[in-house]
């Protein structure tokens, strides 16, 4: 299964079929460069999460010790960590030095272009990511200041908001509540694919014709089009949970952790952003 957040989808992090839980097994998949494979230096049977191999005279290979170098769940909670606190960092010197909004649209450019960067790089580059996240940081503070200022505690709703989805989507993935699947990869991306549409196309209405386009950004249908990416983005952390424990399963290098945290936080800043426009929708009616 391809991950549809672009850091991942040249990775090859894929399996299919079955709930989406932790400490699965690995399964064999054509053209996937993480998947067992004889050849293959990621799918040895030391890994601790493979399945028993079975040998050419019908036995079991025994396991062999636990490889160093390889992505774990430690090494994607620290990459993430660190990362999420150079975004909160950087938003918070903004808040406090009051950067303009029209700067922090400008640092909000610069993440787009970084992201993009790291998106289509072949391998992790640590300092890219950083520069992302100290970017983007400052355009989520600006903006969130901005914001708060016309709807107080804003900002801190949607920080409860964003971790309250977070831990809800991480218990429901580890509970097998929520089954990645095929099926639910290509529902959440024609999803996503129309939101982005959507997204577009009410911009250049609001553009072309002033106010607020088709009305996507306010009021009733403001309120359902805020929720729905709220939806989607807890969608994308599903795929994004799935994706990190194939690259756990399958051995992928530790270098892989810091895209794992890449891909974290966009779909967070994803989820923050639109529970900050859905709560100032609301505060404002």
């Amino acid at each position: 299964m391809r991950s549809s957040n672009p850091v991942f989808t040249r990775r090859g992090f894929s399996r299919d079929g079955g709930y989406a839980g932790f400490n699965a097994g690995p399964q064999l998949q054509t053209g996937n460069p993480y998947a067992g494979s004889p050849t293959n230096p990621y799918a040895q049977p030391g890994n601790p999460y493979a399945q028993p191999q079975v040998g050419s005279a019908g036995g079991f290979v025994p396991p062999a010790p636990t490889r160093a170098g390889v992505m774990t769940i430690d090494s994607v909670v620290s990459r993430t960590a660190i990362t999420l606190g150079t975004v909160v960092v950087a938003a918070a010197a903004a808040w406090i030095t009051d950067m303009p909004v029209g700067l922090g649209v400008l640092f909000a450019l610069v993440a787009l272009g970084l992201g993009l960067w790291q998106s289509f790089k072949r391998e992790a580059s640590p300092a890219l990511i950083m520069a992302y996240a100290v970017a983007e940081g400052l355009f989520l503070g600006a903006i969130s200041n901005a914001i708060n200022a016309v709807a107080p505690g804003a900002a801190m709703q949607a920080v409860i908001g964003t971790m309250a989805v977070f831990a809800g989507v991480l218990f429901m993935y580890k509970q097998r509540i929520i089954r990645v699947t095929q099926r639910f990869t290509k529902f959440v991306l024609a999803a996503a694919l129309g939101f982005v549409l959507l997204s577009m196309v009410n911009l250049i209405v609001a553009m072309i014709g002033g106010g607020n386009g088709l009305g996507l950004r306010d009021g009733g249908l403001g309120i359902l089009f805020g929720i729905a990416g709220v939806v989607l983005g807890a969608c994308f952390l599903a795929l994004d949970f799935k994706q990190v424990e194939d690259g756990i399963a399958y051995g992928a290098p530790e270098k892989e952790a810091w895209l794992a945290a890449f891909g974290l936080t966009l779909t967070l800043v994803w989820i923050y952003l639109e529970f900050l426009r859905l709560v100032a929708i609301l505060q404002g009616d």
